[in-house]
C-alpha cells in the first residue's frame, strides 16, 4: 500500500469517525433525549400552528368584508341616482361631522392622484 493510500484511508476513518447520523439510532438515548431540540420542535410546530390559524382568520375576515362590499355595490346599482343624492343629503343632515371629514378624505386622495399623474 502507498503512502497516498495510507493517507485516503486516514482520512476516511477520521471522517466516518467525525459523522454524526441524521436519525439516529433507537438505542441512541444521548441524541434522542436532547431536550432543548425537542423544546424547539415543539415551539416550531405551536408557531406554525398560530401561523397558520391566524391565516385562516385573516382569509375568512377578507371573504367577509369582500361579501359585504359585493352586498352594497348590488344595493347601490339597483337604486336610483336620484335617490342616492336624496340618501347622501340626508346622511349630511344626520351627521355634518362625519361628512366634511369624509369629504376631506375624498379630496386628500384626489389631490394625491391628481399630483401622481404629472
Amino acid at each position: 500500500m502507498s503512502e497516498f493510500e495510507a493517507e485516503v484511508k486516514k482520512a476516511e476513518k477520521e471522517l466516518e469517525q467525525s459523522l454524526v447520523p441524521v436519525n439516529p439510532a433507537v438505542g441512541d438515548k444521548a441524541i434522542l433525549d436532547d431536550e432543548f431540540l425537542g423544546d424547539l420542535k415543539m415551539q416550531a410546530q405551536e408557531y406554525g400552528q398560530k401561523i397558520q390559524d391566524a391565516a385562516n382568520k385573516a382569509k375568512d375576515f377578507a371573504g367577509e368584508k369582500f361579501a359585504q362590499a359585493g352586498d352594497k355595490f348590488k344595493e347601490l346599482q339597483n337604486k336610483d341616482p336620484k335617490e342616492l343624492i336624496e340618501d347622501a343629503k340626508e346622511y349630511a343632515r344626520q351627521k355634518p361631522g362625519q361628512t366634511i371629514l369624509i369629504s376631506a378624505a375624498i379630496g386628500l386622495v384626489l389631490g394625491f392622484l391628481l399630483k401622481g399623474r404629472r
